[in-house]
Order: structure tokens, then C-alpha cells, then sequence
């Protein structure tokens, strides 16, 4: 197998569970880099969240963000790809944002932001369902959220409803997934994400790809979590992490170490280094 692309998840799967890339791995992504394969971080997160120790990385040319609204190239900064949610489902997200029992975080312009009540409670009291820390380095606050969203209707690239407790969020989950026009998935166990009509890391790469001029054949994919599963089972090696869930190890060809025994740069020197 010829791996001319390697698309990469970040946190859970690139990241270690201190949220940091260890020297290992950025090592192992310089050389794949050094050998003409394309290293594209495929993530979640807004562009703005990207950490600065992964932009570092001089192989890493191109940015999948927002669960494939964007893609940036890396070192300019210039965007090059973009796709967001409907006006409908954008109206429907409002109105299920005042009904549900839930908190949610709107992507606009490669930022993050979340209500400034929701903020200022995590940063009093914490977050028992996710990393607080990186909520408040990367969320900014806001007066009114849902006004936000909706004086951005035409430019809205992701929508998280995060809730409490999983069962909260499954009482939910069908009204979330009746959102017209928009694609549901989950990028950790408290959330449901609502992207535009087509919009998923797997759609982002085949644009890439086409501009980029590889295959499917060519393509290696790591990830952890539901929202890896279309581009996993895309890809001509789709890989997960040992510490995957949602039942994407399911969807894999191949299972590495996980994030914290460095899964990634163990599935790079075994498949694309030589």
C-alpha cells in the first residue's frame, strides 16, 4: 500500500489525554512529511482551537475543521474550503436550543463561542463530562448565544448540544436528528453535533483529495470517535486508536495502540514509513 495522505483526528486519537502531542508522534509526522505524504489534521475543533504545538509541525500542510465545514491550509492560515448549515436547520436549532434542557456552542468564523452563563459556571465549578480547561481557552462567551446563531444564519459552520448526563442526551436525540437538512453526529459521549446537509470529514477530504490529485488507495484515516467513522471506512486504511468508542474500532481495517501509548506514530512506521 502507497499512503500518499494521512488524515488525522486530534483529540483522543493524535492527542494524548493531557491534550498534547508527544515528541514521538510529531517526530513520526515530520518524517512521513519528509517521505511527500501529505499530513492533514481532520478534526472537530475550530480552526481557532487548533493547538499551537500541531500547527508547528511543518509536514502538517492543511486543516480539516468544524467536522469538515472548513479547510485551511496550515502555515497561511487561507481557506480554501467551506460549508454550512442551512437557514432551516439553523432556525431549528434556535428553537430546540430554548426547549431543550442543554447548553449549546456555535462555530462562526473558525471560532467557538458558548453563552457567557454556561462559561462563567464552568469556570467556577468545572465540567464533570469534559476538559474545562480547554472549554475556557477555547470557547469565547457571549451575552446571547442563541442570538449569535441567529445573526449568522448564512455562515454557521457546526452547533454543539452538550448535555449533563447521556441519558439526558437520548431523550434528546430524536429531535436533534430531525433537524431538517443538517448531519448529526458526536465527537465525545455528552454531545450531539449539527453540521450543514453535506458536511462531514469525509466530504472535506474528497475535496482535498481532488485538489491534491490522491485516491482512496492512497488515503490512511486515525480516529476515535463516531464522528471518524465515515472517513475510517473511506479511507483505502482506515485506523482507529485502542481507546475508541462509539463503535468505531467496528468500522476500522486495522486497531493501533491507543493515544496514550502514541497509536498514531506506532500505525504510521508500520503502514507508511519505510
Amino acid at each position: 500500500m502507497n499512503i500518499k495522505m494521512i488524515a488525522l483526528d486530534l483529540d483522543g486519537t493524535t492527542l494524548n489525554s493531557a491534550g498534547k502531542i508527544t515528541d514521538r508522534t510529531r517526530e513520526t509526522l515530520e518524517a512521513a512529511g519528509r517521505q511527500g505524504v501529505h499530513v492533514v489534521v481532520s478534526t472537530g475543533r475550530a480552526y481557532t482551537s487548533l493547538p499551537d504545538d500541531v500547527k508547528s509541525i511543518e509536514a502538517v500542510e492543511y486543516a480539516i475543521t468544524s467536522n469538515g465545514a472548513h479547510i485551511n491550509r496550515i502555515h497561511t492560515g487561507e481557506s480554501v474550503y467551506d460549508d454550512y448549515l442551512s437557514e432551516k436547520a439553523v432556525m431549528r436549532v434556535a428553537e430546540l436550543a430554548r426547549e431543550l434542557d442543554t447548553q449549546i456552542e456555535v462555530f462562526v468564523d473558525c471560532q467557538a463561542y458558548i453563552d457567557e452563563d454556561y462559561y462563567n459556571y464552568i469556570k467556577e465549578n468545572g465540567c464533570a463530562y469534559r476538559n474545562a480547561e480547554y472549554v475556557l481557552w477555547s470557547r469565547k462567551p457571549v451575552h446571547n448565544v442563541i442570538g449569535l446563531l441567529l445573526d449568522n444564519k448564512d455562515r454557521i459552520e457546526n452547533v454543539n448540544f452538550c448535555f449533563r448526563s447521556v441519558d439526558m442526551l437520548e431523550d434528546a436525540r430524536p429531535a436533534v436528528e430531525g433537524i431538517p437538512e443538517a448531519t448529526i453526529t458526536s465527537s465525545f459521549a455528552n454531545n450531539l453535533e449539527v453540521g450543514g446537509p453535506n458536511t462531514s470529514k469525509k466530504t472535506a477530504l474528497m475535496e482535498l483529495m481532488n485538489r491534491l490529485g490522491v485516491t482512496r488507495d492512497e488515503l490512511m484515516c486515525c480516529g476515535d470517535a463516531p464522528n471518524d467513522i465515515e472517513m475510517i471506512e473511506f479511507a483505502g486504511l482506515g485506523v482507529a486508536v485502542g481507546n475508541a468508542w462509539g463503535g468505531t474500532r467496528d468500522h476500522a481495517d486495522y486497531v493501533t495502540l491507543s493515544n496514550d501509548e502514541d497509536g498514531v506514530a506506532a500505525a504510521i512506521d508500520k503502514f507508511v514509513l519505510r
